[in-house]
């Protein structure tokens, strides 16, 4: 806790104190029937904790936004995303009568992406020979075991930045603005375009008639880097196109048969299923430390906290707390080039190991007292503040009765999707939490737990 923190809060619970106290004429129950011996006094103690490193071998991965490429940081190791995707069937969807198949190509589309934006990277897809259909949508899935890896359909070389690009405009209230989001185009097989065909040409269209059919005729794409490990990118959308000429007989003006040119366009979206699976090279980061642990993301690395409340435990018979801010520290690592270097996450949630299992299987979000969010890290201090977790410790110091034990939780690097509430016309509004999900975009951090800075100063008043 910062000491200046700590002032506050003990000032502020003494003039609580203090004013109740001396309240008489206002309230007549309370402090004033205390006898006269049984004075209110406040005081602090500290907690230590330990912390030590872990690693987790997949987390539930439902995402909008898959993380795709190869990067290597010399400080927290190797990470290599991809993602496997089946692709929606729009009712309707199909080809004109007469279609000759021109081109078939797939195109990943991304606006940010992290690491050397001009080192060459290749981006190849396979296709899956199974369904995804049921499928847990877990890290640590085996491409292999739905792809057969010595048949890609196509590969493109690309860099972070493509000279192929597009722009859109995002506007919300009254501004707006315009950015880039970059295409990468992979050619694939005319015969895939030829079986899309075949299968419309059926009797009531064959396959092609009912979306879930359609994710059993053609189960989607792999996506993966074959070489290059120095970018990632995150992906907004996936897109596959079976371009094809027709002739629309008697279609011009002049009653003449025209040749017109369209295209099956489908898309990969939240109504079918997409995995993004992730290899980290974790193992120097797992070695013990007595002055560091570490968090890192996708699916890596978590730092396990223990709550020594055994400790405390006969202290809060007599006592009740009402304070206990939890302040982390980070350690900034100098060497890295901040251009490149992979950034500490945003937010990191706290939560008891024994909650953790279907919290974001369950979509849940924070109770203050089995979980906890930080603030947003603070660059200037290098650190996380998760305010007050006295609530914590007093819920589950009643729960434990006469048999004390300890508590473990976890610091896992999250996505927290902050909305703004406005309470009134008048007022500014507060965010409020919405959502919560496992960190999928490569991040990580180094945490002090040097002795006497892994801590909480507790506050306490008895009688």
């Amino acid at each position: 806790m910062k000491p200046n923190s700590l002032y506050k809060a003990l000032f502020v619970t003494f003039l609580s104190i203090l004013t109740l106290s001396c309240n008489d004429t206002l309230d007549r129950v309370g402090f004033t029937i205390q006898p006269g011996m049984d004075n209110l006094t406040v005081g602090i103690d500290t907690m230590h904790l330990q912390a030590r490193t872990i690693e987790i071998d997949s987390i539930f991965a439902r995402t909008k936004y898959p993380v795709l490429g190869e990067y290597t940081d010399p400080l927290f190791g190797s990470i290599k995303s991809e993602y496997l995707g089946e692709f929606y069937l729009p009712e309707g969807a199909g080809f004109n009568a007469g279609s000759t198949i021109d081109s078939v190509k797939v195109v990943v589309s991304y606006s940010s992406m992290m690491g050397d934006s001009l080192a060459p990277m290749e981006l190849s897809v396979y296709e899956l020979n199974r369904s995804l259909m049921g499928v847990s949508r877990y890290t640590h899935l085996n491409p292999e075991e739905y792809a057969d890896m010595t048949a890609p359909l196509g590969k493109a070389v690309f860099t972070g930045k493509n000279k192929t690009y597009h722009t859109e405009t995002y506007t919300s209230g009254y501004t707006s603005q315009t950015y880039k989001v970059y295409d990468i185009s992979v050619d694939l097989p005319l015969t895939l375009g030829q079986r899309f065909l075949d299968e419309y040409n059926k009797p009531a269209h064959g396959m092609m008639n009912d979306a879930d059919r359609f994710r059993q005729f053609f189960p989607g794409l792999y996506f993966t880097t074959s070489f290059g490990n120095s970018t990632i990118l995150n992906v907004s959308f996936t897109s596959f196109f079976v371009h094809y000429h027709y002739t629309d007989e008697g279609g011009s003006s002049t009653g003449q048969d025209t040749i017109r040119t369209d295209a099956l366009r489908l898309f990969i979206t939240p109504e079918v299923t997409q995995v993004n699976t992730v290899r980290s090279h974790n193992e120097p980061l797992l070695e013990e430390s007595n002055t560091h642990t570490y968090v890192k993301s996708p699916a890596g690395v978590i730092t396990e906290i223990t709550f020594p409340l055994s400790n405390i435990h006969q202290e809060l018979k007599s006592k009740a707390l009402n304070l206990a801010n939890f302040t982390l520290y980070a350690l900034p690592d100098a060497m890295e080039d901040p251009l490149v270097k992979i950034a500490p996450p945003d937010y990191l949630m706290l939560v008891n190991r024994d909650s953790l299992e279907g919290f974001f299987e369950g979509r849940k979000l924070i109770d203050n007292v089995t979980s906890f969010i930080s603030d947003k890290f603070d660059a200037t201090t290098y650190s996380y503040d998760f305010n007050n977790i006295s609530a914590m410790i007093n819920y589950y110091n009643l729960e434990m009765g006469d048999t004390p034990y300890d508590l473990v939780y976890y610091l896992i690097p999250v996505d927290a999707t902050m909305t703004t509430v406005q309470q009134s016309y008048y007022s500014s509004g507060s965010e409020v939490l919405t959502e919560l999900h496992n960190q999928m975009w490569p991040t990580a951090a180094m945490l002090d737990k040097r002795e006497g800075n892994l801590k909480i100063e507790l506050i306490f008043s008895n009688y």
